[in-house]
């Protein structure tokens, strides 16, 4: 399967700026706190105006979920651990030339208007009166987007599934595809990257600590909101819905075995300690689809460069589709042109069946008639022209599971990568937390 197909990509959310500080304006003349250092990371510095931020940013996102608040210095701990991590990728990016253009940052401020039915006007108003300035906001989803294609190029891209792990995750899983959904929650204790035998009994007693006081009947999401060093930490560690072949491996048999509202044992993978909490599940015994609408496609791929933008990539495949309107063969423009691994043939993709590309191509692809020809389309790969040949509808069961299989295998070996990376990259970053010094 090419490169370009289906696989999990982090979402972007409208709520994912910080509030600006600033005294009450009846306030009487006083004091002003002086910005100061709480941590350094390589070369840069992390200050306190900038934690300040990321925590009103935090208990604004708490208060939506309507989830309780953790201690004050627990919360603060958290944040700055997570700002730590953030800095040591954005200057991996930087170092290795990483960057987001306007025109992308662009098109991906409209989607997140379009996704909540708001023009940019009215999303830049409803940020605003939530005190949220435009400029930080744009600030933050270029951020976003750059630490996805980060993580896309130094973990995703690398990613093998084999024939052999489809057929042992068949044979082993043969309840992956019932329709049956759990709702899971999880706390992950990390590992130090090489960790002796005393940080891990030292963890381990940790986790203990944490299991007597969920055992006591506290809260697992205001727990794991505490203590978690999982990204999904602060909103209580929840996964959301999800089928058993989307979970990570190291879950499934244990949430197999539980009851909604049971907690799992302490858990053991290469990133360290794991407790999971079965919240609830629902569905199963969904029949298997048996036909499914196929569409044959071809496409030309430009992948944009440190010499060639977006812009440009979008232009090129501009003057090729009008050639094509005006008679030249797709296929041959593919073969001089694309840069995907199908331009060999044309460009031709073969038979693709539902969620088998990513959703921009997909998405483009479905509004097509057989021998239309799409408008320049970004995807996380670059830019596509996409021609669709023709449809059918086919018996795919077989074909399907195995499809399945494999993005499910995928996902999960990337999810555990990203994980073991991010601590990588932590553990040689040079950190100097100076947040408690006077």
């Amino acid at each position: 399967m090419n490169r370009f197909l289906s696989r999990t990509r982090l979402a972007l959310a409208v709520g994912l700026s910080s509030v600006v500080l600033g005294l009450p304006v009846h306030a009487a003349p006083r004091a002003v706190e002086v910005d100061r250092i709480v941590a350094v990371v390589n070369n840069e510095v992390i200050t306190a105006v900038q934690l300040r931020g990321r925590i009103a940013q935090a208990e604004r996102q708490l208060r939506r979920q309507g989830a309780e608040m953790p201690p004050a210095e627990v919360l603060e701990r958290q944040l700055l651990e997570r700002l730590i991590v953030e800095r040591a990728q954005l200057q991996l990016a930087q170092e290795t030339s990483l960057r987001v253009d306007d025109a992308t940052l662009e098109r991906a401020i409209e989607r997140i208007a379009a996704n909540n039915r708001l023009s940019l006007d009215q999303l830049r108003a409803a940020l605003e009166q939530d005190g949220v300035s435009w400029a930080r906001f744009r600030d933050e989803i270029r951020t976003e987007i750059l630490l996805t294609r980060l993580r896309e190029r130094e973990v995703d891209s690398k990613i093998v599934v084999t024939d052999a792990e489809i057929d042992n995750f068949l044979a082993n899983n043969p309840d992956a595809f019932s329709g049956q959904e759990f709702a899971v929650a999880h706390i992950l204790l990390r590992a130090p990257e090489g960790a002796t035998p005393q940080q891990i009994e030292a963890l381990r007693t940790k986790a203990e600590g944490v299991m007597a006081r969920l055992r006591s009947g506290e809260d697992f999401g205001r727990v794991a909101a505490e203590v978690s060093d999982a990204p999904d930490g602060l909103s209580g560690g929840s996964l959301g819905w999800r089928p058993l072949d989307r979970l990570p491996a190291l879950f499934v048999d244990a949430v197999r075995k539980m009851r909604p509202g049971e907690t799992s044992p302490l858990l053991r993978s290469a990133a360290g300690l794991h407790i999971v909490r079965l919240v609830d599940k629902r569905g199963g015994d969904a029949g298997a689809v048996q036909q499914l609408e196929q569409t044959r496609a071809r496409h030309i791929l430009i992948k944009t460069s440190e010499v060639l933008s977006d812009a440009d990539a979008e232009a090129r495949l501009l003057g090729l589709r009008e050639r094509v309107v005006n008679g030249a063969d797709f296929g041959e423009l593919a073969k001089a042109s694309s840069a995907d691994l199908s331009a060999a043939k044309g460009g031709d993709l073969g038979w693709v069946n539902p969620g088998d590309t990513v959703p921009e191509f997909e998405r483009a692809m479905n509004a097509l008639k057989p021998g239309e020809v799409s408008q320049p389309v970004r995807s996380p790969f670059g830019w596509h022209l996409i021609q669709v040949m023709e449809r059918r509808l086919q018996d795919v069961t077989d074909e399907r599971k195995r499809n399945a299989a494999r993005a499910a295998l995928r996902e999960r070996k990337a999810d555990e990568a990203y994980e073991d990376w991010l601590r990588q990259l932590r553990d040689s970053a040079y950190v100097d937390y100076r947040l408690e010094r006077e």
